[in-house]
């Protein structure tokens, strides 16, 4: 485990904030090509690209402040913060995925209502990259220590890879699943078949729902490996809050799988850039 990448004086930059980063660039690269599939220029998307980022920081750290409230007083004492500055301190971690894909949904419709852009024709051009940034950030979450596993003996354990956990980690002295490698794997896949899906897709917002079906279902047998929940954070001493949280993300795939199709109106007019037409034959590769 190697948290800090280099530091610059007083600043420490960690190898967490790099991989989120490069994950975000790389989901905006990709998904700014595949938009020209759609019919929208890619600018499109690389312009609402700082906006998703706030949106998604905003949105994560807002989740964990409200469902894991006590660790975060834990964080402030810690720090020697009080509790309303450690809300803002972002660089302590506390990030949960849900609460930053909330968060960037939340900014995405207003953007598209205010730009006046086709909704689900950009939900549909980024649902493959929000897998693949995902991809990135959990090795992140490796080489931070964060979101381990429960206990293992198998050789792939991460007491038996080059990276391990050392002796302060919670997990200390046992091998444990490389759970965040198997979630990042497991995006990878996840991106592969979205963007192959998205070449095929049959109306605006498929590939979006089907992302959210996917993830829900991928995430929640990742969480069956997790090792980092304490007793008072499961429900009924099992269920964990992201596989709750899949369980609702399920649910809303499966209604806008049913509903789009019926709907005969798209997210937004198809307006402004998003109406911008690609001339035949070019086409992104993502």
């Amino acid at each position: 485990m190697h948290p800090i990448a280099f530091e610059l004086g007083p600043l420490r930059v960690t190898w967490y904030g790099i991989l989120v980063v490069c994950g975000f660039m790389a989901g905006l690269w990709t998904a700014s090509r595949r938009a020209r599939r759609n019919g929208f220029a890619s600018e499109t998307i690389l312009d609402m690209g700082p906006w998703l980022m706030v949106g998604t920081i905003a949105g994560a750290r807002a989740w964990y402040c409200i469902a894991y409230w006590d660790d975060l007083i834990k964080d402030a004492a810690y720090y020697h913060n009080s509790p309303a500055l450690e809300v803002f301190m972002v660089q302590h971690a506390g990030l949960v995925f849900y609460g930053g894909l909330i968060g960037a949904s939340l900014t995405c419709i207003l953007y598209c209502w205010w730009k006046k852009l086709a909704l689900w024709k950009v939900a549909d051009a980024l649902a493959p990259s929000i897998a693949l940034g995902s991809a990135f950030g959990r090795i992140g979450c490796l080489m931070n220590g964060c979101c381990y596993g429960k206990p293992c003996v198998s050789a792939w354990a991460v007491k038996y890879l080059s990276i391990r956990f050392p002796m302060y980690h919670d997990s200390f002295p046992w091998p444990v699943h490389p759970v965040q490698i198997y979630d990042s794997l497991l995006n990878l896949a996840l991106y592969g078949f979205l963007a192959w899906c998205y070449r095929r897709k049959k109306f605006d917002g498929q590939v979006f729902a089907i992302y959210l079906m996917c993830y829900a279902a991928t995430r929640s047998f990742v969480e069956v490996f997790r090792g980092d929940y304490t007793p008072e954070h499961l429900f009924h001493g099992w269920l964990t809050p992201a596989q709750l949280t899949s369980i609702v993300g399920v649910i809303i795939g499966c209604v806008l799988l049913w509903t789009l199709p019926r709907g005969g109106r798209d997210g937004g007019n198809g307006e402004g850039e998003a109406s911008q037409t690609v001339p035949a034959g070019v086409h992104g590769n993502a």
